[in-house]
């Protein structure tokens, strides 16, 4: 059989919910098909009904997020799911931007293409990273395409793309594990060959900066520009740190060592972690909101950084895609398709430190700059690792101050 006449999880699912757009893939380039997501209702009622059905663990004493996911928060937020989440009105707001289905490379890559409205929008790419997804980057795009709308100047305005990495949402599982340096080259073709820009921009932090970092020095005469809301860089020898740098290297060697277990179990076993992520709606549910809580700006409480809203409308993603399971290959993916070694990036770079980002992807600015070719920095108020959900508006702003430079 071949590759095309196999059955996929994504084209069984949109065979259920009737698009006759949704036709299998062939391999090569070939003109992008516009996509709508319907979800079929058994699907929904059956994660739903997993939810009301769980297992729960024993609850252990401590505080609050101490052991891992908060027991009682998870409590209050399957009550919310099974009782007054509405996924059809999720659903609703992401069909409010056009979606297509681009086939590149023998795999299909779902992404949203958003025109501006200004006299000259610049092209950029937007690129999410795990246990986040294409969700991050809703209530941004109305700001980046139509600042005017904003108090902005139309003059700022972009054309937005942003894709689901593959074994994401509504793209393909690739059949084997792939990095960055390979989305890097799917996503070069998406916006130069299938969107049309030979030249453009590009965004990224978690797995996203990867791709942008891969994007640069595979295809500089392609990228005016890349940004980042956190990213890695080595640090200067240690005879040139200062006080305070020496503090990030340290710093951030304690939190390699304490907070990247699941980075190890992802990157070297994802086969067996995936089979909970996969059968187990709320297991997948602990499993991403964890991160959710410990990489955000939200000291006050979870929901002083989202809404309940936005936290399941990203779970469900996983779930209604089948993709809790896939999502967590692109950390062996890193791993079996590694990246050339590092070197200087000579694309222009702006970056916005977000206080509450992880320190690995927040280094000092000596090191950002021994790496890239730092020409913008903002230190930013607010905010963490999840920059564009958390804080749309810093992030938007930001991004349109340092693209302002590099767009003509």
């Amino acid at each position: 059989m071949s590759n095309e006449a196999k059955p996929t999880r994504r084209n069984t699912l949109l065979g259920l919910a009737a698009m006759p757009l949704m036709a299998p893939a062939v391999r090569g380039e070939a003109a992008p098909r516009p996509f709508r997501i319907a979800v079929p209702q058994r699907k929904i009622d059956r994660i739903l009904a997993r939810v009301r059905e769980a297992q729960w663990p024993d609850r252990l004493d401590g505080s609050q997020w101490q052991y891992g996911v908060n027991w009682d928060y998870m409590k209050e937020l399957a009550a919310f799911w099974t009782t007054r989440f509405d996924w059809r009105k999720a659903e609703a707001k992401l069909n409010s931007h056009p979606q297509f289905i681009a086939s590149i490379d023998g795999l299909d890559i779902h992404y949203y293409h958003v025109r501006g409205k200004g006299p000259r929008p610049f092209p950029i790419v937007l690129t999410h990273g795990w246990p986040g997804s294409v969700v991050e980057f809703q209530d941004a795009i109305e700001q980046l395409t139509n600042p005017a709308a904003f108090g902005g100047s139309e003059d700022d305005a972009f054309d937005v793309v942003i894709p689901s990495l593959p074994g994401f949402g509504f793209s393909s599982k690739p059949p084997k594990p792939v990095g960055p340096p390979t989305i890097a080259r799917l996503w070069h073709k998406l916006m130069k060959d299938v969107a049309g820009y030979p030249r453009f921009g590009a965004q990224g932090g978690d797995w996203g900066q990867a791709v942008t970092i891969q994007l640069a020095a595979q295809f500089p005469e392609s990228l005016a520009g890349i940004h980042f809301s956190g990213t890695t860089a080595r640090a200067l020898p240690e005879a040139e740190q200062t006080e305070e740098e020496k503090a990030w290297v340290r710093l951030s060697n304690a939190y390699r060592q304490n907070e990247l277990d699941y980075f190890g179990e992802q990157t070297h076993k994802p086969q067996t972690v995936s089979f909970a992520l996969s059968d187990s709606p709320l297991a997948a549910a602990a499993w991403i909101l964890e991160k959710f809580k410990s990489w955000s700006d939200s000291d006050a409480g979870i929901e002083s950084a989202f809404t309940k809203d936005q936290l399941l409308t990203n779970i469900m993603w996983y779930l209604v895609t089948d993709t809790a399971g896939s999502g967590v290959w692109i950390y062996r993916g890193n791993a079996d398709d590694p990246a050339a070694p590092r070197g200087r990036v000579s694309v222009p770079t702006g970056f916005a430190a977000f206080p509450k980002e992880m320190p690995i992807f927040l280094p000092p600015r000596r090191f950002l700059e021994r790496d890239f070719n730092l020409i913008h920095y903002t230190q930013m108020p607010r905010g963490g690792h999840f920059a564009c959900m958390e804080q749309p508006r810093l992030f938007s702003e930001d991004l349109r101050a340092f693209f302002r430079a590099v767009r003509s």
